[in-house]
């Protein structure tokens, strides 16, 4: 049995471009690569946003309202839904002026149980040191 694991590093802010969302998307499309693995093999994807790319984690977006398009916000919430582990760097939340209150920190009304990891760069560090594959956004 073989896990291979990947990380989707986020370190881009939200506009003017889709390159952050990509980024979920992928994490997101590779929970559904199960059929085409060996029986007991495994695909774990963990999402870490950093530097600017915290911003891709405010809540209340109005992606939908204003340009008829899902926001990064329920592509975060979807992440939380498949169980994939998501963190926040902790001291880029602080340059920004942001706290945990600013951000989404769960996806209970879609039903998941997992909670963003707001956690210091060190933890990210390490988790990236884990990765078979390490993707950058």
């Amino acid at each position: 049995m073989a896990t291979t694991k990947l990380g989707f590093i986020v370190q881009r802010p939200p506009y003017k471009s889709e390159n952050p969302k990509l980024a979920l998307t992928h994490a997101i499309a590779s929970q559904s690569v199960e059929i085409y693995l060996k029986d007991g093999d495994l695909v774990t994807a963990d999402v870490a946003f950093v530097g600017d790319g915290v911003l891709n984690c405010l809540k209340n977006q109005k992606a939908m309202d204003i340009y008829a398009l899902s926001s990064t916000e329920s592509h975060l919430k979807n992440c939380l839904l498949l169980d994939l582990n998501v963190y926040v760097c902790k001291e880029d939340l602080g340059k920004l002026g942001l706290s945990e209150n600013d951000i989404v920190m769960d996806a209970e009304e879609f039903g998941a149980d997992m909670k963003v990891n707001v956690v210091p760069f060190d933890e990210i560090s390490k988790m990236m040191e884990g990765m078979n594959h390490l993707l950058f956004f």
